[in-house]
């Protein structure tokens, strides 16, 4: 069943498969999604066991057990939301997420022995659900477009970038990176260690299994094409399940795990080769640094001999041979600079030498920020100088880790001494103090807190690159300028009150959900007034509501034609056995004027379908925006109350709780 659930998902393009139990009968349910409906079919008895529309859509599925129930749900990811269904259909669990769902797991994240719920979507993020609650988020670079559990708080993650690697919990133990997109993972004891591996799925057709530690690859295989799913099953029926792989040729491979004694030999002859190729790259990497010492020790005698008679100095001899003063040092310093005509808003990274050691080459390598992860500035050899300047673009207000490797040198060396250093740009960099006369923001947010003013002022110095220190006084008052948005950005406190004005609603999220994770607050009520805000969101919810009802309008329309179809079938059916053919050709052209009428009218239920799920996906990502003004218990609450106020269609009172919470 779960073999022919993966070959649906390949066959179709808009719909979503999956299979497992939902009922005490430990029967196989197939679960099959499309962009409006979801199906629970029972194959044993061929019978649809509950139908339902969802009007965000069906991206992905995943079933198993959650927090407080005892009974199994599935799990439907759609557009900014995720719902569960029990075996009746009903609807057990929702909450909403920042972007579109791509990939869902169930794994016990904190070792208490009750499922969480992974969730991977568009925005690089996967999120940890307990319950309703989200209790950790971890920033990856690209749409997370797979997720599995693995042994204990371990899973393994696949990105649209093609990267896969695994986590325990917020821990990331390694990562790889491929130009083909990994397809599919899966995991499964493949070694017989006892501890299961990742399988990856490639887009160019391999497949490989790697050791969920280190990374390191115990195994592979290629397929003709790119790969489709990967499941496990008793496919042998002997009591063991083996590995299954289809491709989207619809070859089907079948592996079972080895035992210890074997477990070694997995890779056979491709191992032996991977160790001869990697003694081979060591040899030539010894041979070519000894070359260089006999290049260098060379040119340096040749050097001396010449000396000797032009009378050059040492200092150049030095120079020639690349050799540096032993006190040289790299010293690094991060600058915001402001939008220009021709360069948007960045941080510069200025890095310079202590003495007259000039800069050759210089490479980073940071996540998000590059393409390929790696940058290189390499200035012509005219402008070579003892400091060099590199712009960094930001995407997001996420901390980022830079590793430098630095070429120090002279003009004339022929071989650098490589300086490496690491610096982190803070996760709010993009953003200056604000002139005087600065028009304060009509949105805010406000909200108790019991820390002390110094504690937040320090908080401040570490996540924005400002070019000052604040001080701590009796209150705080700073304002900033947001220079992606422009927008006006001040924070203020008093003892026990700290109010954020901004009118990006994201920005003040991003600031509450930052600051309550460096504090340790577990909970946190807020006040949010943000009037532009709520009037699109009111705009946003009457189209909402508009839509709904051309969408009735155009089913009674299509009903209404269906019967006439069968109607105007039948009558041309009866001519043509009366011989009267004027009579069937006059049906026939009505049916052929119904049959335009109803393709008109299912384009523009398309058309209408779209537009109502750009509604639904801003509606959705309204209410994560106000949940994430909150912490904890009150987060959840308000995601909670905003749907059953969308559900109740009362407008004023989701104001109401997007504005004060649902306390």
């Amino acid at each position: 069943t779960e073999l022919l659930s993966c070959l649906e998902a390949v066959v179709s393009t808009q719909s979503t498969g999956g299979a497992g139990s939902l009922g005490a009968d430990n029967k196989d349910t197939l679960f099959v999604g499309s962009q409006t409906h979801f199906i629970a079919y029972d194959v044993h008895n061929n019978a649809d066991l509950f139908y339902r529309e969802c009007p965000d859509g069906v991206n992905t599925i995943s079933r198993g057990y959650i927090a407080d129930n005892d009974k199994p749900l599935v799990f439907v990811g759609g557009n900014c939301s995720i719902s569960g269904f029990d075996i009746e259909g009903e609807d057990k669990f929702w909450t909403v997420t920042g972007d579109n769902v791509c990939s869902l797991a169930l794994l016990d994240y904190n070792q208490d022995n009750i499922n969480e719920l992974l969730v991977g979507s568009e925005d690089y993020e996967i999120r940890v659900f307990h319950g309703d609650e989200m209790i950790a988020e971890i920033t990856e670079t690209e749409s997370v477009t797979c997720l599995t559990p693995m042994h204990g708080s371990r899973f393994g993650y696949a990105l649209a970038n093609g990267t896969v690697g695994v986590y325990d919990r917020n821990n990331r133990y390694w990562r790889i990176k491929s130009k083909n997109q990994a397809v599919s993972i899966f995991s499964y004891d493949l070694d017989g260690d006892g501890v299961p591996e990742l399988i990856t799925g490639w887009s160019s057709g391999k497949l490989d299994a790697r050791n969920s530690h280190n990374g390191e690859v115990v195994f592979k295989d290629n397929f003709s094409c790119a790969i489709a799913g990967i499941v496990e099953g008793d496919y042998r029926r002997d009591g063991s399940n083996q590995l299954i792989t289809c491709s989207v040729e619809g070859e089907v491979r079948g592996y079972s795990p080895s035992n210890k004694e074997s477990s070694h030999n997995l890779l056979e002859s491709n191992a032996e080769q991977d160790l001869l190729r990697e003694l081979e790259q060591r040899k030539n990497n010894l041979l070519l640094e000894l070359k260089n010492y006999s290049v260098n020790t060379m040119a340096g005698r040749e050097v001396q001999a010449s000396g000797m008679k032009l009378g050059a100095t040492a200092d150049v001899q030095g120079q020639q041979m690349g050799v540096i003063p032993a006190n040289t040092q790299l010293q690094t310093s991060l600058q915001v600079t402001t939008e220009t005509e021709s360069t948007p808003s960045h941080v510069q990274l200025l890095i310079n030498t202590t003495n007259n050691t000039l800069i050759k080459t210089v490479m980073i390598f940071a996540e998000g920020i590059f393409n390929g992860e790696s940058h290189v500035v390499h200035p012509p050899t005219g402008s070579i100088s003892s400091s060099l300047s590199v712009p960094i673009f930001p995407p997001k207000d996420v901390p980022i880790d830079l590793h430098v490797k630095t070429f120090v040198g002279y003009k004339n060396s022929t071989q650098f001494h490589v300086f490496e250093l690491s610096r982190q740009l803070p996760r709010f960099t993009l953003y200056i103090l604000a002139p005087a006369d600065t028009q304060e923001p009509t949105s805010y947010v406000t909200f108790a807190i019991t820390e002390r003013i110094n504690r937040v002022v320090m908080w401040i110095n570490q996540n924005f690159l400002l070019d000052e220190e604040l001080v701590a006084q009796q209150e705080l008052e700073v304002r900033l300028i947001a220079l992606r948005s422009g927008s006006p950005l001040f924070i203020r406190m008093v003892p026990g009150t700290l109010s954020i004005l901004c009118d990006d609603i994201d920005l003040v999220g991003d600031i509450v959900q930052a600051l309550a994770t460096s504090l340790n607050i577990e909970n946190l009520q807020s006040t949010a007034v943000y009037p532009a805000f709520t009037d699109n969101l009111r705009e946003v919810l009457v189209k909402v509501d508009d839509f709904h009802t051309v969408r009735q309008k155009l089913s009674a329309e299509m009903a209404d034609h269906s019967n006439l179809i069968r109607s105007l079938v039948v009558r041309a059916e009866d001519s043509r056995l009366m011989y009267d053919m004027n009579g069937m050709k006059q049906c026939y052209l009505k049916l052929f004027d119904l049959n335009r009428d109803l393709v008109n009218g299912y384009n523009i239920r398309c058309n209408n379908h779209t537009e109502l799920l750009s509604c639904l996906r801003v509606v959705n990502q309204a209410i994560t925006k106000a949940g994430r003004l909150r912490v904890g218990k009150p987060k959840t609450q308000v995601v909670t109350a905003c749907r059953e106020a969308i559900k109740q269609n009362d407008v004023d009172k989701l104001f109401k709780v997007i504005e004060s919470g649902a306390g």
